[in-house]
């Protein structure tokens, strides 16, 4: 936290930009730690500071998702050290932030439309801006008419994503203001006056620059690019993620896993309805800690819920873990390319204008620091854009065998895939395989207590 009582703030390059830009809607685009969020926020900040009485909105796609991102860095960095303004509900109830001289901060999520869009705002800063639909961005304009600022904006700020995403398109019509920030626009890696990188700066570019597929180009170097080379070139974050829904009672239910500890163990929940479609709704992404801890985490998840079955990778004392507490496995289907192939097949168009895959928004139950911390995906959402055949010296893909890299969630949605795709019915359901273990054990003990066991008599 930055402890001064008047937190010293000097925006460069995309960030003083985005300070004296008054168009109707701007958006500030850039690779991954350029201070792009923290820019939007001081300019929110300043103009409930300049216009008493302005009505303000920091939203995202989910309310969830900006209690450890946009209002960390709105309390702890914008905000003076110990104000008035932060007081009141934590983080993650807050509802908004109130200034002195009458001015409003709301905070909200596009998954309860309803808080958001029933007032007027005078200014709205979108974070992560790529995970909205263009609906959703047209909705909020609407709400810009509170009339107290001269000017009604709409701010943002977003990792690239490819070109034809529709914010990128919207940037190439006219529509929106884009302004593009760099790394060197961050002081706390740049050193501006030796035009050298700082110690902070040499290490977080470092991390970046071990990046793979897609995301490099894009959270490295800002760019709109397509996501040449990776595996999964169907997948669309558009399409393919979706917001939650309660799951019918009669749809049937798999977990699929796959273990690590120095890499992350993953569990992925997944519903199937009655057409087969999976549904992503929940999953565990974690490093450095035992099965046992995990089974324990699953277990909690889990509870109230029955699964036909349990698919997991093949380390036997890991599933023998599992199965101690209480969770039994089968054994997954490892064949890689017929594996890649079922994912592949289910992410295109079934023909009725619907996947037969999806992933539910904010489904990951935990954000792994360490992960975070070194740049790594968190999640299988964000393994898609990293998942890369390997490439020959001339560049070009060799669509042989992917790269052992950033698959662990992949790695789980391919044993799922080849479970119910190729072959579900020959596995025995989890709920069996344990009633019959129990039966068994219970055989076992009327046996070694029968007057009639020989045991009995030496």
């Amino acid at each position: 936290m930055i402890t001064p009582a008047n937190r010293p703030y000097e925006p460069f390059g995309a960030a003083k930009d985005v300070w004296t830009d008054r168009s109707d809607e701007v958006l500030l685009s850039g690779p991954a730690g350029t201070g792009k969020s923290r820019a939007c926020l001081e300019k929110l900040h300043a103009v409930c500071l300049r216009w008493p009485g302005a009505r303000c909105l920091i939203v995202r796609k989910t309310r969830e998702s900006l209690t450890e991102t946009a209002l960390v860095t709105y309390e702890e960095k914008v905000l003076p050290a110990n104000s008035p303004i932060a007081e009141g509900p934590r983080r993650s109830h807050r509802q908004a932030y109130h200034y002195p001289n009458g001015s409003t901060v709301v905070v909200g999520g596009l998954d309860k439309p309803g808080k958001v869009m029933s007032t007027e705002y005078d200014l709205i800063y979108v974070q992560e801006a790529i995970e909205l639909y263009e609906n959703d961005w047209e909705a909020l304009t609407t709400r810009l008419r509170n009339g107290v600022v001269p000017f009604q904006q709409i701010i943002a700020d977003t990792n690239p994503d490819r070109p034809t995403h529709w914010l990128k398109q919207r940037v190439d019509r006219g529509a929106t203001v884009m302004l593009e920030s760099r790394h060197e626009d961050n002081p706390t890696l740049w050193d501006r006056t030796e035009n050298r990188w700082l110690a902070q700066g040499h290490a977080y570019i470092s991390k970046l620059d071990r990046l793979t597929g897609a995301r490099k180009p894009r959270l490295r170097h800002g760019k709109w690019v397509q996501s040449e080379g990776v595996v999964y070139e169907d997948w669309d974050r558009q399409v393919h993620i979706i917001d939650p829904f309660a799951i019918p009672p009669s749809w049937r239910r798999i977990r699929a896993i796959d273990f690590g500890y120095a890499n992350p163990f993953v569990c992925l929940w997944i519903a199937i309805d009655d057409d087969c479609r999976m549904y992503v709704y929940r999953e565990l992404y974690h490093t450095k800690r035992t099965v046992k801890v995990h089974a324990a985490q699953i277990n909690a998840l889990s509870e109230g819920e029955s699964y036909d079955f349990n698919v997991a990778d093949h380390d036997a004392e890991d599933r023998a873990t599992l199965l101690e507490n209480g969770i039994a496995t089968v054994h997954a289907r490892k064949d890689v390319s017929p594996g890649i192939e079922a994912v592949q097949e289910r992410l295109k168009d079934a023909g009725d204008g619907r996947r037969r895959l999806y992933v539910f928004r904010n489904c990951l139950v935990e954000r792994d620091p360490s992960l975070v911390e070194a740049k790594k995906p968190c999640s299988v959402l964000e393994e898609f854009d990293s998942y890369s055949w390997p490439k020959a010296p001339d560049g070009k893909a060799v669509e042989e065998a992917p790269e052992k890299l950033y698959d662990h969630g992949l790695d789980a949605l391919r044993y799922a895939t080849m479970s119910i795709d190729r072959g579900v019915t020959a596995i025995v359901p989890a709920a069996v395989l344990e009633a019959r273990e129990l039966a068994e054990q219970q055989a076992a003990e009327a046996a070694y207590r029968d007057v009639n066991n020989p045991l009995w008599w030496g």
